[in-house]
């Protein structure tokens, strides 16, 4: 099994990363207090000045969105904010942000997900497996590999996440479009994606594995037959998955009521 394990984190820490961007809180100056001398207590007392009129803060308005080209510093550091700083980036590619996010999501139902396109780095170390090879299971250790991701995508903020997904989505749209599908729409593709994630079984005990070439596969047929985002979240770990699932899960209810009052905007 190739280290492609990031995918479905990639759906919820991007999409976190660039909600970070917009909501981190904007420091204002403060203005300095005026200070108003007490009229002399000789008689007759002066007149008592008008007050200033009122001062105006206007809340400045929300960044503008870069062209899809340009859009790869803006995802970047939007990323890097969530944490305060750029250590995040390590985690992910830097070229074509968006467009290798979007052909990864639009990958996930199928059964390959190529990892020219993915925009995150695979988990480090190896994959771990336990047993002979006539009895071999994913080791309960491989888990720890992927949960510095799987946290990360358990602390972002969902209403944020769909909040910001919205006012991005011509980015998404373009990017989705240039992948070759003109009259079709990429929140569709997105909710098909969550829906099927949310679809795989959980499995009770080891998971089983067969290695008839290179890479592992499930020895279970009715599991390898499963999408390429199934069966990468099978093989995270049963914790790792109830996290990401119970996230994924916030993201679409929240994407969902944020539809019902105000529908996704789309080209054309």
């Amino acid at each position: 099994m190739k280290n492609n394990i990031l995918i479905v984190g990639a759906v919820v820490i991007i999409l976190g990363g660039i909600a970070a961007y917009f909501f981190w809180p904007q420091t204002q100056p403060v203005p300095e207090p005026v200070h108003v001398q007490a009229p002399p207590l000789a008689p007759p007392p002066a007149p008592t000045p008008a007050p200033p009129p009122p001062q105006v803060i206007e809340t400045p308005p929300a960044p503008p969105l870069p062209t899809l080209a340009a859009s790869d510093k803006f995802i970047l550091d939007a990323l890097a904010g969530i944490i305060g700083n750029k250590s995040l980036m390590k985690f992910f590619h830097t070229d074509r942000f968006i467009h290798n996010f979007v052909a990864t999501i639009d990958n996930l139902p199928g059964r390959r997900a190529p990892m020219s396109v993915m925009p995150v780095k695979p988990a480090s170390g190896k994959f771990v497996t336990a047993g002979t090879e006539s009895d071999l299971t994913i080791s309960a250790k491989n888990a720890a590999r992927y949960t510095p991701y799987v946290r990360i995508a358990a602390a972002v903020d969902a209403k944020k996440l769909v909040g910001l997904y919205v006012r991005l989505y011509p980015l998404f749209q373009q990017a989705y479009e240039e992948l070759g599908y003109p009259k079709k729409y990429f929140n569709d593709r997105l909710i098909v994606v969550l829906d099927d994630l949310l679809a795989a079984p959980t499995i009770k005990g080891p998971v089983k594995l067969v290695q008839p070439n290179v890479f592992y596969q499930f020895a279970v047929p009715s599991l390898e037959r499963r999408s390429i985002g199934q069966r990468i979240l099978m093989r995270l770990g049963r914790k790792n998955e109830a996290t990401v699932k119970a996230k994924l899960r916030e993201i679409k209810q929240e994407l969902m009521l944020h539809m019902h009052e105000k529908k996704v905007e789309r080209a054309g």
